[in-house]
């Protein structure tokens, strides 16, 4: 599944064309790499997304094309929240 879906889909971001502008200005980076809007995340992966001054870690635990509010956040874990300056 492509990044900014996934996003949108476990409702991390609100809208897929923010988690895109998110990917396009770096703030998405999936594995240690950075993430294009159209890069693919599957089960296992670590990815890493700064919003405002939280940078977020976490693990997909299982990609799905839809979700209920209620299953969203069973699809990935917050491994740290850290809050801080923004770069």
């Amino acid at each position: 599944m492509r990044i900014d879906k996934f996003l949108k889909v476990t409702r991390l971001i609100k809208r897929r064309e923010t988690a895109k502008e998110l990917c396009d200005d770096g703030d998405v980076t999936i594995n240690g790499k950075a993430a294009k809007p159209m890069s693919e995340i599957k089960e296992g992966d670590t990815f890493i997304l700064v919003l405002g001054r939280h940078r977020i870690t976490a693990k997909v635990l299982s990609v799905r094309p839809f979700a209920k509010k209620e299953e969203a956040s069973k699809m990935y874990e917050i491994l740290t929240d850290e809050v801080g300056e923004r770069n």
